[in-house]
């Protein structure tokens, strides 16, 4: 009974797969068959297309919802490591293995065990995953005992596995034996009808998050900006851009004037660092310490090139340095304003800004009450 009270639980607090996209409405279609069989499933999609909720809900709309529902990236552990997570140990198996410990299809008997990131599997673990899938036993590490489970895999990839297959770095049996049912997710770019509902959603929950009243919607630029993205990253990227975008809001009660697409993008990001470069400062090298302008990783940024607030000739010195750039700063916001016809969006644009930032440096001057009068 209390095992039916966790699943039902689980099922209703998961999220939900949002959409009408006729492809995706597909996808939806297939899932809802193949829920109803015991056979083993694989998922492929790129990265943030809502590969594990497609495997939840083939979990949940099976005749083993009332059993656990088991996650495990294949990925994210070393060979060794990923024996020992799937099949369990004996105490001695290894050095450190002081106790026996259980895996992850002991955990899962039952139920739905979720395989993610399969194509980083080694051959010889593939091999191991083939003879569960086949015969439903197998030996934990360092054991020459047999134990025999009940479960159903679902699978899922981000690769190309029968190019893999191909290349023999994937096992031709165990995709054979995968594959009786395969459910490609479209990528978000095949899902543009998708694209607005799925934001409004997001947004909806993230102001929910905050604690806000309700979330007033996007403004049609924004939501042509949304319209116009690629989406590399799938609905995983949508996500972030859409509670990134709700979170920075000034005034809770308007519109999502703009959304920032690329987290990264600033006047002042280092490019073609190296990882791990040890930190320096301009002017080290002769013994004197300079000044210079510190990248995020350690390394000097290149000071883009600023025009002169005024000719060479009429610099009279000395000059306050700090008050003389904030003067010509101050007199280009107020210019591209004009130009923009006070615009904010568009003014941002014109000095190659985000929205954001552009606020930060109309807040910097305390330009905002200027333009509000």
């Amino acid at each position: 009974m209390d095992e039916d009270l966790e699943a039902a639980s689980l099922l209703a607090n998961l999220p939900p797969l949002v959409g009408e996209a006729e492809c995706f409405l597909a996808v939806l279609e297939q899932v809802s068959r193949a829920a109803r069989l015991n056979k083993p499933v694989l998922v492929v999609g790129e990265r943030g297309s809502g590969k594990e909720l497609i495997a939840a809900r083939l979990h949940y709309l099976s005749e083993r919802w009332g059993k656990r529902f088991v996650k495990f990236n294949c990925a994210a552990v070393n060979d060794d490591l990923l024996e020992s997570e799937l099949f369990g140990h004996v105490a001695g198996a290894y050095t450190g293995a002081v106790k026996a410990r259980v895996g992850r299809f002991e955990l899962a008997h039952g139920g739905t065990l979720f395989l993610d990131e399969l194509s980083s599997m080694s051959l010889r673990l593939q091999e191991k995953l083939l003879r569960v899938l086949e015969y439903g036993e197998f030996e934990r590490m360092g054991s020459s005992e047999t134990t025999k489970v009940n479960v159903r895999v679902v699978a899922a990839a981000n690769a190309d596995l029968p190019a893999l297959a191909a290349s023999q770095r994937f096992r031709e049996d165990l995709l054979d034996r995968l594959s009786f049912e395969v459910i490609t997710v479209p990528p978000m770019r095949e899902r543009r009808d998708d694209i607005l509902l799925l934001a409004q959603r997001f947004g909806e929950r993230m102001a929910q998050e905050l604690g806000r009243e309700y979330f007033a919607g996007f403004s049609p630029a924004a939501e042509q900006q949304l319209l116009s993205h690629n989406w590399p990253g799938n609905v995983r990227e949508l996500r972030n851009v859409v509670e990134r975008a709700v979170y920075r809001l000034d005034n809770a009660r308007r519109v999502v004037e703009t959304v920032t697409l690329d987290p990264f993008d600033s006047p002042f990001r280092v490019r073609g660092a190296q990882p791990g470069a040890a930190a320096r400062v301009w002017g080290m090298g002769d013994g004197v310490r300079g000044e210079g302008v510190m990248g995020a990783v350690g390394t000097p940024s290149p000071i883009p090139h600023t025009p002169s607030p005024q000719p060479q000739a009429a610099w009279q010195f000395p000059l306050d340095h700090k008050t003389h750039m904030a003067d010509y700063e101050v007199a280009l916001l107020r210019a591209v304003l004009e130009k923009a016809q006070h615009k904010q969006t568009r003014a941002a644009e014109l000095l190659g800004l985000n929205y954001h930032q552009f606020r930060g440096l109309l807040r910097k001057y305390k330009l905002i009450e200027e333009l509000r009068q």
